[in-house]
Protein backbone atom coordinates (compact mmCIF):
# COMPACT_ATOMS: atom_id res chain seq x y z
CA UNK A 1 0.00 0.00 0.00
CA UNK A 2 1.37 3.35 -0.90
CA UNK A 3 2.41 5.89 2.34
CA UNK A 4 -0.70 7.83 2.21
CA UNK A 5 -2.73 5.21 3.68
CA UNK A 6 -0.86 5.63 7.20
CA UNK A 7 -0.66 9.16 7.44
CA UNK A 8 2.16 11.24 8.83
CA UNK A 9 3.98 8.04 9.85
CA UNK A 10 7.28 7.19 7.70
CA UNK A 11 10.32 7.60 6.02
CA UNK A 12 13.38 6.05 4.83
CA UNK A 13 16.36 5.96 6.99
CA UNK A 14 19.39 8.02 6.73
CA UNK A 15 21.50 6.20 8.76
CA UNK A 16 21.95 2.50 10.04
CA UNK A 17 19.54 0.54 12.09
CA UNK A 18 19.49 -0.99 15.80
CA UNK A 19 17.58 -4.29 15.40
CA UNK A 20 15.41 -4.77 18.45
CA UNK A 21 14.18 -8.59 19.03
CA UNK A 22 10.25 -9.48 18.95
CA UNK A 23 9.83 -8.96 23.00
CA UNK A 24 7.60 -13.05 22.78
CA UNK A 25 8.32 -14.52 25.63
CA UNK A 26 6.22 -17.41 26.58
CA UNK A 27 3.63 -16.65 28.54
CA UNK A 28 3.69 -17.98 31.91
CA UNK A 29 1.31 -19.46 34.86
CA UNK A 30 3.04 -16.90 37.18
CA UNK A 31 1.75 -14.45 34.93
CA UNK A 32 -1.96 -15.14 34.80
CA UNK A 33 -1.53 -15.37 38.91
CA UNK A 34 -0.05 -11.45 38.53
CA UNK A 35 -2.80 -10.46 36.42
CA UNK A 36 -5.26 -12.14 38.89
CA UNK A 37 -3.61 -10.62 41.78
CA UNK A 38 -3.58 -6.99 40.22
CA UNK A 39 -7.63 -7.44 40.01
CA UNK A 40 -7.60 -8.42 43.74
CA UNK A 41 -5.35 -5.07 44.24
CA UNK A 42 -7.58 -3.08 42.48
CA UNK A 43 -10.58 -4.33 43.40
CA UNK A 44 -9.79 -4.44 47.37
CA UNK A 45 -8.91 -0.71 46.82
CA UNK A 46 -11.49 0.45 45.22
CA UNK A 47 -14.32 -1.15 47.43
CA UNK A 48 -12.91 -0.15 50.97
CA UNK A 49 -12.79 3.35 49.99
CA UNK A 50 -16.68 3.33 48.56
CA UNK A 51 -17.01 1.22 51.83
CA UNK A 52 -15.43 4.18 54.28
CA UNK A 53 -17.35 6.92 52.46
CA UNK A 54 -20.60 4.86 52.40
CA UNK A 55 -19.48 4.98 56.66
CA UNK A 56 -18.54 8.55 57.09
CA UNK A 57 -22.30 9.77 55.33
CA UNK A 58 -23.88 6.86 57.57
CA UNK A 59 -22.37 8.82 60.72
CA UNK A 60 -23.39 12.24 59.04
CA UNK A 61 -19.31 12.93 58.98
CA UNK A 62 -20.23 14.58 55.57
CA UNK A 63 -16.89 16.66 55.44
CA UNK A 64 -14.83 13.53 55.78
CA UNK A 65 -17.11 11.77 53.09
CA UNK A 66 -17.12 14.57 50.72
CA UNK A 67 -12.89 14.19 50.72
CA UNK A 68 -12.80 10.42 50.35
CA UNK A 69 -15.40 9.95 47.65
CA UNK A 70 -13.53 13.04 46.10
CA UNK A 71 -10.06 10.56 45.64
CA UNK A 72 -12.25 8.32 44.78
CA UNK A 73 -14.07 9.81 41.47
CA UNK A 74 -11.89 12.52 40.23
CA UNK A 75 -9.03 10.24 39.37
CA UNK A 76 -10.78 7.48 38.05
CA UNK A 77 -12.96 9.60 35.62
CA UNK A 78 -9.45 11.37 34.49
CA UNK A 79 -8.60 7.71 34.01
CA UNK A 80 -11.54 6.41 31.95
CA UNK A 81 -11.51 9.46 30.08
CA UNK A 82 -7.86 8.57 29.32
CA UNK A 83 -8.56 5.00 28.53
CA UNK A 84 -11.27 5.73 26.17
CA UNK A 85 -9.09 8.55 24.30
CA UNK A 86 -7.48 5.53 23.79
CA UNK A 87 -9.95 2.90 22.42
CA UNK A 88 -11.44 5.54 20.26
CA UNK A 89 -8.21 6.24 18.36
CA UNK A 90 -7.20 2.56 18.40
CA UNK A 91 -10.26 1.53 17.13
CA UNK A 92 -10.86 4.04 14.42
CA UNK A 93 -10.03 2.10 10.91
CA UNK A 94 -10.31 3.24 7.28
CA UNK A 95 -13.49 2.16 5.47
CA UNK A 96 -13.62 -1.33 4.54
CA UNK A 97 -15.78 -3.00 1.55
CA UNK A 98 -19.03 -4.64 3.70
CA UNK A 99 -19.35 -1.50 4.96
CA UNK A 100 -22.64 -2.01 6.56
CA UNK A 101 -21.57 -5.07 8.40
CA UNK A 102 -18.19 -3.18 9.69
CA UNK A 103 -20.25 -0.62 10.60
CA UNK A 104 -22.61 -2.46 12.62
CA UNK A 105 -19.68 -4.50 14.16
CA UNK A 106 -17.51 -0.89 15.12
CA UNK A 107 -21.26 0.18 16.90
CA UNK A 108 -21.40 -2.71 18.79
CA UNK A 109 -18.14 -2.42 19.79
CA UNK A 110 -18.53 1.57 20.68
CA UNK A 111 -21.24 0.69 22.64
CA UNK A 112 -19.73 -1.84 24.82
CA UNK A 113 -16.70 -0.01 25.65
CA UNK A 114 -18.99 2.94 26.41
CA UNK A 115 -21.23 1.63 28.76
CA UNK A 116 -17.72 -0.68 30.93
CA UNK A 117 -16.20 3.34 30.78
CA UNK A 118 -18.76 4.78 31.95
CA UNK A 119 -19.06 2.08 35.15
CA UNK A 120 -15.64 3.05 35.56
CA UNK A 121 -14.59 -0.79 34.96
CA UNK A 122 -12.12 0.71 31.71
CA UNK A 123 -9.05 -0.86 33.67
CA UNK A 124 -10.51 -4.21 34.39
CA UNK A 125 -11.46 -4.62 30.52
CA UNK A 126 -7.66 -4.02 30.05
CA UNK A 127 -6.25 -6.78 32.64
CA UNK A 128 -8.95 -9.19 31.05
CA UNK A 129 -7.68 -8.69 27.56
CA UNK A 130 -4.09 -8.98 28.50
CA UNK A 131 -4.87 -11.84 30.37
CA UNK A 132 -6.93 -13.30 27.21
CA UNK A 133 -4.24 -12.63 24.87
CA UNK A 134 -1.47 -13.84 27.14
CA UNK A 135 -3.55 -17.37 26.76
CA UNK A 136 -3.98 -17.31 23.51
CA UNK A 137 -0.29 -16.74 23.20
CA UNK A 138 0.83 -19.69 25.18
CA UNK A 139 -2.05 -22.09 23.78
CA UNK A 140 -1.63 -21.34 20.14
CA UNK A 141 1.42 -21.97 17.69
CA UNK A 142 4.54 -20.13 17.27
CA UNK A 143 3.06 -17.52 14.58
CA UNK A 144 -0.44 -16.78 16.54
CA UNK A 145 1.93 -16.97 19.93
CA UNK A 146 4.05 -13.84 18.57
CA UNK A 147 0.64 -12.52 17.16
CA UNK A 148 -0.62 -12.66 20.91
CA UNK A 149 1.55 -11.87 22.51
CA UNK A 150 2.01 -8.66 21.09
CA UNK A 151 -0.90 -7.61 21.60
CA UNK A 152 -0.71 -8.75 25.22
CA UNK A 153 2.64 -6.63 25.38
CA UNK A 154 0.93 -3.39 24.46
CA UNK A 155 -2.29 -4.11 26.66
CA UNK A 156 -0.12 -4.69 29.31
CA UNK A 157 2.03 -1.09 29.01
CA UNK A 158 -1.80 0.55 28.57
CA UNK A 159 -2.80 -0.89 32.00
CA UNK A 160 0.84 0.08 33.51
CA UNK A 161 0.25 3.79 32.79
CA UNK A 162 -3.14 3.85 33.61
CA UNK A 163 -2.82 2.07 36.96
CA UNK A 164 0.08 4.42 38.00
CA UNK A 165 -1.40 7.54 36.73
CA UNK A 166 -4.88 6.32 38.74
CA UNK A 167 -2.83 5.07 42.27
CA UNK A 168 -1.09 8.30 42.41
CA UNK A 169 -3.94 10.84 41.94
CA UNK A 170 -5.56 8.36 44.04
CA UNK A 171 -4.37 6.32 46.57
CA UNK A 172 -1.83 8.52 47.18
CA UNK A 173 -3.96 10.99 48.58
CA UNK A 174 -6.63 9.06 50.16
CA UNK A 175 -3.64 7.04 52.30
CA UNK A 176 -2.77 10.24 53.30
CA UNK A 177 -6.25 11.64 54.20
CA UNK A 178 -7.60 8.27 56.07
CA UNK A 179 -4.34 8.67 58.52
CA UNK A 180 -4.83 12.41 59.11
CA UNK A 181 -8.70 11.83 60.33
CA UNK A 182 -7.41 8.93 62.27
CA UNK A 183 -4.78 11.32 64.42
CA UNK A 184 -7.74 13.40 64.45
CA UNK A 185 -10.10 11.53 66.13
CA UNK A 186 -9.80 9.78 69.70
CA UNK A 187 -10.69 6.22 69.07
CA UNK A 188 -9.40 3.99 65.73
CA UNK A 189 -11.62 2.71 62.80
CA UNK A 190 -10.58 -0.53 61.53
CA UNK A 191 -12.35 0.07 58.21
CA UNK A 192 -9.72 2.85 57.91
CA UNK A 193 -6.81 0.76 58.35
CA UNK A 194 -8.17 -1.06 55.93
CA UNK A 195 -8.72 1.63 53.94
CA UNK A 196 -5.17 2.67 53.94
CA UNK A 197 -3.60 -0.50 53.89
CA UNK A 198 -5.16 -1.19 50.54
CA UNK A 199 -4.42 2.35 49.29
CA UNK A 200 -0.56 1.54 50.03
CA UNK A 201 -0.62 -2.31 48.95
CA UNK A 202 -1.69 -0.25 45.65
CA UNK A 203 1.00 2.34 45.60
CA UNK A 204 3.45 -0.10 46.23
CA UNK A 205 2.46 -3.07 43.69
CA UNK A 206 1.70 -0.72 41.06
CA UNK A 207 5.63 0.94 41.10
CA UNK A 208 7.07 -2.32 41.35
CA UNK A 209 4.46 -3.91 38.21
CA UNK A 210 5.16 -0.82 36.10
CA UNK A 211 8.68 -1.42 36.31
CA UNK A 212 8.38 -5.02 35.46
CA UNK A 213 6.01 -4.49 32.19
CA UNK A 214 9.05 -2.12 31.19
CA UNK A 215 11.82 -4.15 31.40
CA UNK A 216 9.71 -7.14 29.78
CA UNK A 217 9.06 -5.11 27.08
CA UNK A 218 12.45 -4.11 25.79
CA UNK A 219 14.59 -6.69 24.58
CA UNK A 220 17.74 -4.51 25.68
CA UNK A 221 17.07 -5.14 29.68
CA UNK A 222 17.47 -8.22 31.10
CA UNK A 223 13.92 -9.01 32.13
CA UNK A 224 12.58 -8.71 36.45
CA UNK A 225 11.85 -12.06 38.34
CA UNK A 226 9.02 -12.06 40.51
CA UNK A 227 11.18 -12.55 43.28
CA UNK A 228 12.77 -8.73 42.59
CA UNK A 229 9.03 -7.60 42.00
CA UNK A 230 7.89 -8.86 45.40
CA UNK A 231 11.09 -7.56 47.31
CA UNK A 232 10.66 -4.09 45.46
CA UNK A 233 6.90 -4.17 46.43
CA UNK A 234 8.05 -4.38 50.39
CA UNK A 235 10.86 -1.50 49.80
CA UNK A 236 8.67 0.67 48.43
CA UNK A 237 5.52 -0.28 50.76
CA UNK A 238 8.00 0.86 54.01
CA UNK A 239 9.66 3.78 52.14
CA UNK A 240 6.30 4.90 51.19
CA UNK A 241 4.54 4.13 54.77
CA UNK A 242 7.25 6.02 56.57
CA UNK A 243 6.23 8.94 53.76
CA UNK A 244 2.57 9.27 54.36
CA UNK A 245 2.74 8.41 58.09
CA UNK A 246 4.73 11.88 58.42
CA UNK A 247 2.94 13.50 55.99
CA UNK A 248 -0.59 13.15 57.64
CA UNK A 249 1.37 13.90 61.24
CA UNK A 250 2.37 17.02 60.21
CA UNK A 251 -0.81 17.68 58.01
CA UNK A 252 -2.99 17.10 61.65
CA UNK A 253 -1.29 20.18 63.01
CA UNK A 254 0.11 22.09 60.29
CA UNK A 255 -2.39 22.40 57.74
CA UNK A 256 -1.62 25.44 55.93
CA UNK A 257 2.32 24.96 55.84
CA UNK A 258 1.54 21.09 55.04
CA UNK A 259 -0.04 22.69 51.62
CA UNK A 260 2.92 25.01 51.04
CA UNK A 261 5.37 22.38 51.73
CA UNK A 262 3.99 19.99 49.38
CA UNK A 263 3.39 22.63 46.43
CA UNK A 264 7.08 23.65 46.83
CA UNK A 265 8.22 19.89 46.67
CA UNK A 266 6.64 19.53 43.42
CA UNK A 267 7.72 22.23 42.15
CA UNK A 268 11.13 21.21 42.58
CA UNK A 269 11.14 17.50 42.04
CA UNK A 270 9.31 18.54 38.52
CA UNK A 271 11.66 20.90 37.91
CA UNK A 272 14.97 18.68 38.74
CA UNK A 273 13.07 15.82 36.23
CA UNK A 274 12.74 18.83 33.25
CA UNK A 275 16.48 19.55 33.83
CA UNK A 276 17.22 16.24 33.40
CA UNK A 277 15.85 16.15 30.13
CA UNK A 278 13.91 13.09 29.65
CA UNK A 279 12.80 11.52 26.34
CA UNK A 280 9.64 9.71 27.30
CA UNK A 281 7.05 11.13 25.38
CA UNK A 282 6.87 11.98 21.83
CA UNK A 283 6.47 15.80 21.56
CA UNK A 284 7.88 18.45 24.12
CA UNK A 285 4.28 19.26 25.70
CA UNK A 286 3.52 15.43 26.42
CA UNK A 287 6.99 15.69 27.68
CA UNK A 288 6.04 18.50 30.20
CA UNK A 289 2.90 16.59 31.23
CA UNK A 290 4.76 13.44 31.96
CA UNK A 291 7.23 15.69 34.30
CA UNK A 292 4.69 16.97 36.15
CA UNK A 293 2.97 13.43 36.94
CA UNK A 294 6.37 12.56 37.59
CA UNK A 295 6.91 15.39 40.29
CA UNK A 296 3.58 13.60 42.13
CA UNK A 297 5.16 10.94 41.71
CA UNK A 298 8.18 12.21 43.51
CA UNK A 299 6.14 13.84 46.24
CA UNK A 300 6.01 10.02 47.84
CA UNK A 301 8.31 7.45 46.50
CA UNK A 302 11.76 7.37 44.32
CA UNK A 303 10.58 6.98 40.35
CA UNK A 304 13.85 6.67 37.88
CA UNK A 305 13.04 8.65 34.90
CA UNK A 306 16.60 8.27 32.99
CA UNK A 307 19.48 6.13 32.81
CA UNK A 308 22.84 7.19 34.03
CA UNK A 309 24.45 7.75 36.76
CA UNK A 310 20.95 6.41 39.26
CA UNK A 311 22.82 5.39 42.24
CA UNK A 312 23.57 9.02 42.81
CA UNK A 313 20.52 10.83 41.86
CA UNK A 314 18.64 7.93 44.49
CA UNK A 315 20.81 9.14 47.23
CA UNK A 316 20.30 12.41 46.69
CA UNK A 317 16.34 11.94 46.62
CA UNK A 318 16.32 9.84 49.76
CA UNK A 319 18.47 12.24 51.86
CA UNK A 320 16.26 14.55 51.19
CA UNK A 321 13.15 12.42 51.77
CA UNK A 322 14.78 11.42 55.28
CA UNK A 323 15.33 14.65 56.16
CA UNK A 324 12.05 15.97 55.18
CA UNK A 325 10.66 13.22 57.16
CA UNK A 326 12.50 13.72 60.06
CA UNK A 327 11.79 17.43 60.24
CA UNK A 328 8.13 16.81 59.88
CA UNK A 329 7.77 14.25 62.94
CA UNK A 330 10.05 16.23 65.26
CA UNK A 331 7.91 19.02 64.70
CA UNK A 332 4.82 17.00 65.14
CA UNK A 333 6.24 15.63 68.12
CA UNK A 334 6.78 19.07 69.71
CA UNK A 335 3.45 20.60 68.54
CA UNK A 336 0.76 17.40 68.78
CA UNK A 337 -2.16 17.70 70.68
CA UNK A 338 -2.92 16.65 74.35
CA UNK A 339 -5.51 13.61 73.38
CA UNK A 340 -2.25 11.71 72.63
CA UNK A 341 0.32 11.01 75.27
CA UNK A 342 3.39 11.19 74.58
CA UNK A 343 4.77 7.60 74.98
CA UNK A 344 2.09 6.94 72.13
CA UNK A 345 4.03 9.60 70.26
CA UNK A 346 7.17 8.33 70.65
CA UNK A 347 5.85 5.34 69.40
CA UNK A 348 4.54 6.89 66.43
CA UNK A 349 7.72 8.07 65.95
CA UNK A 350 9.53 5.57 66.35
CA UNK A 351 7.15 3.70 63.48
CA UNK A 352 8.32 6.21 60.94
CA UNK A 353 11.90 5.57 61.51
CA UNK A 354 11.91 1.88 61.56
CA UNK A 355 9.37 1.94 58.02
CA UNK A 356 12.11 3.87 56.62
CA UNK A 357 14.73 2.33 57.45
CA UNK A 358 12.99 -1.46 56.18
CA UNK A 359 11.96 0.26 53.03
CA UNK A 360 15.90 1.25 52.29
CA UNK A 361 16.75 -2.40 53.40
CA UNK A 362 14.62 -4.14 51.32
CA UNK A 363 16.23 -1.99 48.14
CA UNK A 364 19.53 -2.84 49.39
CA UNK A 365 18.50 -6.43 49.31
CA UNK A 366 16.97 -5.61 45.06
CA UNK A 367 20.08 -4.39 44.30
CA UNK A 368 22.76 -6.68 45.75
CA UNK A 369 21.06 -9.85 44.98
CA UNK A 370 17.80 -9.54 42.84
CA UNK A 371 18.34 -6.87 40.45
CA UNK A 372 17.98 -8.06 36.56
CA UNK A 373 21.59 -6.93 35.90
CA UNK A 374 23.50 -8.89 38.69
CA UNK A 375 24.40 -8.10 42.04
CA UNK A 376 25.32 -4.16 42.57
CA UNK A 377 29.05 -5.70 44.48
CA UNK A 378 29.48 -8.60 42.20
CA UNK A 379 29.83 -8.96 38.40
CA UNK A 380 27.06 -7.39 35.92
CA UNK A 381 25.78 -8.96 33.38
CA UNK A 382 24.84 -6.67 30.08
CA UNK A 383 20.94 -5.54 30.31
CA UNK A 384 21.48 -5.66 26.21
CA UNK A 385 20.89 -9.44 25.08
CA UNK A 386 23.01 -8.66 22.03
CA UNK A 387 25.53 -6.07 23.22
CA UNK A 388 27.65 -5.87 20.43
CA UNK A 389 26.77 -6.97 16.97
CA UNK A 390 29.14 -9.57 15.12
CA UNK A 391 31.94 -8.38 12.57
CA UNK A 392 30.65 -10.96 10.55
CA UNK A 393 27.30 -9.11 10.26
CA UNK A 394 28.33 -5.59 10.05
CA UNK A 395 28.11 -4.53 6.29
CA UNK A 396 28.65 -1.31 3.93
CA UNK A 397 26.39 0.95 4.50
CA UNK A 398 23.60 1.33 2.16
CA UNK A 399 22.44 4.05 0.07
CA UNK A 400 21.05 6.95 2.24
CA UNK A 401 17.28 7.98 1.76
CA UNK A 402 17.56 12.01 2.51
CA UNK A 403 13.48 12.84 2.89
CA UNK A 404 12.53 13.67 6.07
CA UNK A 405 9.74 12.16 8.49
CA UNK A 406 5.72 12.99 7.31
CA UNK A 407 5.69 13.35 11.59
CA UNK A 408 8.52 15.38 13.37
CA UNK A 409 9.65 12.82 16.27
CA UNK A 410 11.43 14.14 19.44
CA UNK A 411 15.36 13.51 19.21
CA UNK A 412 17.93 13.26 22.14
CA UNK A 413 20.80 16.12 22.19
CA UNK A 414 23.71 14.47 19.90
CA UNK A 415 21.73 12.97 17.33
CA UNK A 416 22.09 13.80 13.66
CA UNK A 417 19.97 16.01 11.55
CA UNK A 418 17.19 14.83 9.66
CA UNK A 419 17.85 16.35 5.84
CA UNK A 420 14.77 18.45 4.79
CA UNK A 421 13.04 16.20 1.53
CA UNK A 422 9.82 16.84 -0.06
CA UNK A 423 6.58 15.32 1.75
CA UNK A 424 4.63 14.46 -1.58
CA UNK A 425 7.69 12.32 -2.57
CA UNK A 426 7.96 9.76 0.57
CA UNK A 427 8.66 5.95 -1.07
CA UNK A 428 5.60 3.36 -0.43
CA UNK A 429 5.61 1.92 2.65
CA UNK A 430 6.78 -1.45 1.10
CA UNK A 431 9.91 -1.35 -1.38
CA UNK A 432 11.39 -4.53 -2.86
CA UNK A 433 15.23 -4.05 -2.67
CA UNK A 434 16.93 -5.48 -5.90
CA UNK A 435 17.89 -9.32 -5.76
CA UNK A 436 21.58 -9.19 -4.53
CA UNK A 437 23.45 -12.47 -4.70
CA UNK A 438 22.94 -14.49 -1.58
CA UNK A 439 26.08 -15.29 0.29
CA UNK A 440 26.82 -17.60 3.43
CA UNK A 441 27.43 -14.83 5.78
CA UNK A 442 24.93 -12.47 5.05
CA UNK A 443 21.95 -14.85 4.25
CA UNK A 444 22.43 -16.91 7.49
CA UNK A 445 21.22 -14.26 9.99
CA UNK A 446 18.92 -12.51 8.27
CA UNK A 447 15.88 -15.18 6.78
CA UNK A 448 13.52 -15.14 9.89
CA UNK A 449 10.83 -12.99 8.15
CA UNK A 450 10.19 -9.04 7.10
CA UNK A 451 12.14 -6.02 8.58
CA UNK A 452 9.79 -2.93 9.94
CA UNK A 453 12.15 -0.61 10.35
CA UNK A 454 10.92 2.55 12.09
CA UNK A 455 12.91 5.50 11.08
CA UNK A 456 13.28 7.21 14.87
CA UNK A 457 16.32 7.28 17.16
CA UNK A 458 15.43 4.37 19.74
CA UNK A 459 14.66 5.80 23.06
CA UNK A 460 16.95 4.97 26.18
CA UNK A 461 15.64 3.06 28.99
CA UNK A 462 13.69 3.71 31.23
CA UNK A 463 11.42 5.22 29.02
CA UNK A 464 8.85 2.86 26.71
CA UNK A 465 10.13 2.29 22.92
CA UNK A 466 8.17 4.40 20.72
CA UNK A 467 6.45 1.53 19.24
CA UNK A 468 4.24 1.41 22.75
CA UNK A 469 4.02 5.31 23.32
CA UNK A 470 2.90 6.70 19.94
CA UNK A 471 -0.42 5.14 18.92
CA UNK A 472 0.04 5.70 15.05
CA UNK A 473 3.26 3.66 15.13
CA UNK A 474 1.58 0.58 17.43
CA UNK A 475 -1.61 0.82 14.87
CA UNK A 476 0.65 1.00 11.90
CA UNK A 477 2.91 -2.44 13.15
CA UNK A 478 -0.09 -4.48 13.95
CA UNK A 479 -1.63 -4.17 10.72
CA UNK A 480 1.72 -4.58 8.75
CA UNK A 481 2.32 -7.54 11.21
CA UNK A 482 -1.29 -8.71 10.96
CA UNK A 483 -0.97 -8.44 6.86
CA UNK A 484 2.28 -10.42 7.33
CA UNK A 485 2.89 -14.11 6.67
CA UNK A 486 5.77 -14.16 9.18
CA UNK A 487 6.10 -11.96 12.32
CA UNK A 488 8.35 -9.62 11.29
CA UNK A 489 11.35 -7.41 13.34
CA UNK A 490 11.31 -4.46 14.45
CA UNK A 491 14.55 -1.70 14.12
CA UNK A 492 15.16 1.89 14.92
CA UNK A 493 17.33 3.88 13.49
CA UNK A 494 20.50 4.10 14.93
CA UNK A 495 24.04 5.70 14.83
CA UNK A 496 27.59 4.46 14.30
CA UNK A 497 26.01 0.71 13.24
CA UNK A 498 25.93 -0.56 10.17
CA UNK A 499 23.85 -3.48 9.49
CA UNK A 500 23.04 -5.88 6.44
CA UNK A 501 18.97 -6.13 6.03
CA UNK A 502 16.88 -8.58 4.54
CA UNK A 503 15.89 -7.90 0.43
CA UNK A 504 12.50 -7.73 1.48
CA UNK A 505 11.23 -4.74 4.39
CA UNK A 506 9.06 -2.29 5.44
CA UNK A 507 9.79 1.17 6.50
CA UNK A 508 7.11 2.72 8.62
Amino acid sequence: PPLRKFPNMAAKSDGSEAAVRNPCRRYSLADCCWVLAALLVFFSDAASDLWLAATYYARHQYCFFALTLLFVLLPSLVVQLLSFRWFVYDSSCPQSRDRDSAERSRLGVWLLHSLVHLLQLGQVWRYLRALYLGLQSRWHSERHQHHFYWRMMFESADISMLRLLETFLKSAPQLVLQLSIMLQQTSFEPLQGLSALASLVSLAWMIASYQKVLRDSRDDKMPMSYKGVVIQIFWHLFTIAARAIAFSLFASVFQLYFGIFIVTHWCIMTFWIIQGETDFCMSKWEEIIYNMVVGIIYIFCWFNVKEGRTRCRMSIYYIITLSENAAMTVLWYLHHKSHITDFYALIIVCVVVCSFALGVFFMFIYYCLLHPNGPMFGPQTRGCIFSEVPERFLGHPRDVITSAPCSLPRTTRGESEWVPGDHESCVPVFQVRPNIPPTSLTRSQWTEGPVIRIDLPRKKYPAWDAHFIDRRLRKTILALENSSPATPRLQYRSVGVVQELMEYETTV
